[in-house]
Order: C-alpha cells, then structure tokens, then sequence
C-alpha cells in the first residue's frame, strides 16, 4: 500500500529564529535502507544541519540520523554527509544566489511526503542580535493584543493603566 500525504520527522526550529527565510525548495535525500528505517521510527535531529554546494552538487551535512536499532553491519554512520536531489536549474540559481552574499542554505524540515524522504531547504539570510529582539518583541505585542481583544468579546476588558 503507498503512503498519501506529509508525515514530518524532524524540524529545525530555531532555524526561523536564526536566519530570514527568503525562498524555500524541496529537496530529495538520497539514503541508505537503514536510514530510512530509523526515519520511519521518526527519530531524526536537524540541529547542527546545514547544506553546502559543492562542485555543482548539494550536500546536506550535520544532519544526525541514529543507528538502526535493529541493523546488522550493514548500519549506517549516524553523522555522514548526504546528497540533496534538486533539478540542475535549481542547483545552478542556488549557486548564483548564494555567491550574491550573505545568504546560506538551512534545512528547515525532514519529511515523508508521498513516501519518500524530502528536506525542506530554505535560502536564509542570518539575523542580527536586534533582530531576534525585536521579533520577540513583536510576537509579544501582538500575543497581548490577541488576549486583550478575547477579553474585550468575553465582556472582561480590563484596563491596561
């Protein structure tokens, strides 16, 4: 029976913290069998990932994918480097805009779609310390403004002086 739909394993959450995602891509990874296996237990980390082109290829490397537990010596190494498969067009415009500056490439997620393994890469831009700041500042400000306007549809306005 074939898998329908979008069953994520792992995201990196911090990524939309870090950097300004400026464009999204999906991606291909190309796997071992015993990776796929501990994928389909769901056990994956995207924390320490990133991907890097190099001589016309994307590699996704940092990405930490545990032992089978039930591998024979066939396993695979938890921490190697694996390849992205992107359409040549893409991998030419990744490279034209990541020698533009500043930008780099930031797996986001890891994911079962249709049954195969997908990364959701994102051409990011890192922020600033201010930046982070004023982010959290304005997710806080409209947090407010949100419980403010629930209290005021209940009938419990409260005064904000």
């Amino acid at each position: 029976m074939k898998e329908k739909g979008r069953k994520v394993i792992a995201q990196n959450r911090r990524a939309r913290h870090d950097y300004a995602v400026l464009e999204e891509f999906e991606a291909g990874v190309a796997l071992m069998g015993t990776e796929v296996k501990s994928l389909r237990l769901g056990r994956a980390s995207l924390v320490d990932a990133y991907a890097t082109v190099d001589e016309g290829e994307v590699w996704l490397r940092g990405l930490h994918i545990p032992e089978y537990t039930h591998g024979s010596w066939t396993n695979h190494e938890p921490r190697r480097t694996r390849k992205l498969l992107l359409h040549k067009y893409e991998i030419e415009r990744l490279i034209g805009k990541i020698r533009e500056g500043g930008l780099t490439l930031v797996p986001m997620s890891l994911y079962f779609s249709d049954g195969k393994v997908k990364c959701e890469l994102a051409l990011a831009r890192g922020k600033k310390t201010y930046d982070k700041r004023q982010d959290l500042a304005k997710k806080d400000a409209e947090r407010d403004m949100a419980r403010a306007i629930g209290r005021a549809a209940k009938g419990r306005a409260r005064s904000l002086s």
